[in-house]
């Protein structure tokens, strides 16, 4: 295991956030569901004490005993406020004089960066061109991510959870945007630093960089593995069926996900038929990410649709 070589990555100046990443997500997230399951307690005790429901505060407050009173934004919000910008603006003073901005030389055509990386934010976009077309990943799906979270505030019909933690109260949405932004989306920036090496090829963490290694991995369109080669319109139709399939299979999958429980078939009931209609769609495109990585990982799949004008 050559660890210098991790070491290496991890130290780069613009690989510091990912790093960072990797210990703030899961201490935040392990925070805001304790917060959340702190408050589903308090709701089922004054579920049980009609009492003392007429007189708790209605959420869990972080930091403070259960017997005190709240108090005023001022002074006590704007100071912690403010003593936090203060820790904030040393870290990054801190950050700029010790660490170097990642800036390279000109670009030279006669010398090509291997392997040539995006900036970090960029970096799951780059690891979906493995699996898709460039439109697709690099126009169709984060147009899509930008649309999906403008339409949530309109098809989203659960009015508990506003201004406090639950996880009772929203575990779809909490589960829907959990697998989204952590599975989705940081798995793939943090595949794309650590993993993606030379040529863009798996490296395990640890592993050697060589740039001479070689890799006889066939990738095949689905047609291909079927054995249909007549050619268009047949190639298509295939294609067509196979994405066809998909889209009723989770499309079915994903309604028994909405209704899995009488609180979300509650939810369902008060939705319009357009605003279901988006939900389906967004859920069920966000699934094919996943669903094409596996099929290119385990069984070489490149394309399930083929046709003169897009791929899929």
């Amino acid at each position: 295991m050559d660890w210098a070589q991790l070491w290496e990555i991890a130290s780069k100046p613009d690989n510091i956030p990912i790093v960072a990443l990797l210990f703030l997500v899961p201490f935040f997230t392990w925070y805001a569901f304790r917060q959340a399951f702190a408050n589903d307690r308090l709701i089922d005790r004054l579920e049980q004490d009609k009492a003392l429901a007429k007189t708790h505060h209605r959420k869990v407050e972080p930091f403070r005993k259960e017997w005190e009173q709240k108090v005023y934004v001022w002074p006590y919000l704007l100071r912690i406020e403010f003593l936090v910008s203060i820790v904030v603006t040393v870290i990054l003073m801190v950050w700029s004089i010790t660490l170097n901005a990642p800036l390279e030389e000109p670009a030279n055509p006669n010398l090509t960066m291997n392997p040539s990386k995006a900036p970090w934010y960029f970096l799951g976009l780059q690891e979906m061109l493995v699996y898709f077309d460039p439109w697709i990943a690099g126009v169709l799906m984060p147009s899509l991510i930008v649309v999906g979270l403008m339409v949530i505030p309109y098809i989203d019909m659960n009015p508990l959870g506003n201004g406090y933690y639950t996880f009772r109260q929203r575990k779809f949405a909490l589960l829907t945007f959990g697998f989204g932004f952590i599975i989705l989306w940081l798995v793939m920036v943090f595949i794309g630093t650590f993993i993606r090496g030379p040529g863009w090829m798996w490296f395990w963490p640890g592993a050697t960089w060589d740039h001479h290694r070689l890799v006889f991995e066939t990738n095949r369109d689905l047609h291909e593995i079927l054995g249909v080669t007549g050619g268009q319109p047949w190639i298509g139709l295939v294609g067509a069926t196979a994405v066809g399939l998909y889209f009723a299979i989770f499309g079915w999958l994903t309604h028994k996900l909405i209704t899995w429980n009488d609180f979300n078939r509650k939810i369902y009931e008060r939705m319009t038929l357009v605003q279901y209609l988006t939900l389906q769609t967004f859920l069920v495109i966000m699934w094919a990410l996943p669903v094409k990585i596996l099929l290119r990982l385990l069984f070489r799949v490149k394309y399930v649709m083929v046709t003169p004008w897009f791929n899929i």
